[in-house]
């Protein structure tokens, strides 16, 4: 009952009622990133949702569109604006995924929806994350976030899945909480934020 009628309810209804309480910092968040990001405060990107549906997520945009004089794309972490790497710090870049919720497309907990490639990446047992909602934090997030291994990202991810319950919802919104403000598992160890996923070893 909890994961098919009561979460979904739950998930429209904070997303709501977060969406009027924070505009004000929503605001903020937006007008300073329209400044450094010449006029794009948002990233959008295709990402797959529960079943392996894809949708837009919207996040906060940490990192500009510059160059080098060969017209390719910047490392990321040589992109990273000074306003860009305080949202990220604070993960006032997920807030735009409470439109996400609203529409449906994600929870606020659950795994995290990552690249439409890594589909056919997946073996057998990592693709029960997509058995449920992408979430805006999950249990891989207060394990460890970017700073862990893929292997073991999926490993949380799947445990999650198979013991969704309120309880454990409350506690990872909890312990999420607790992350944000000591910003522990941003990035991996020497990158602005993680590896790539290549599939099994």
């Amino acid at each position: 009952m909890y994961k098919n009628i009561l979460k979904p309810f739950l998930d429209f209804f904070a997303a709501l009622l977060g969406l009027l309480l924070i505009s004000p910092l929503f605001i903020v968040v937006w007008i300073g990133l329209v400044i450094a990001n010449y006029g794009k405060p948002f990233f959008i990107q295709k990402r797959p949702g529960k079943h392996g549906r894809i949708f837009s997520i919207i996040k906060f945009k940490t990192m500009n569109d510059k160059k080098d004089a060969k017209g390719t794309i910047l490392p990321d972490a040589e992109r990273l604006t000074s306003i860009g790497q305080f949202v990220r710090k604070t993960s006032l870049d997920e807030l735009p995924q409470l439109i996400n919720v609203l529409k449906g497309d994600m929870s606020f907990i659950g795994p995290r929806p990552l690249l439409p490639e890594y589909l056919s990446l997946y073996n057998t047992e990592q693709k029960k994350r997509h058995d449920v909602k992408p979430g805006i934090t999950g249990w891989a997030q207060i394990n460890g976030r970017n700073a862990i291994s893929w292997e073991q990202k999926f490993t949380y991810d799947v445990w999650y899945v198979e013991h969704i319950s309120f309880m454990l919802d409350l506690k990872i919104l909890f312990l999420t909480v607790k992350k944000v403000f000591i910003s522990e598992g941003i990035s991996s160890k020497g990158q602005a934020t993680t590896s790539r996923f290549e599939g099994e070893n």
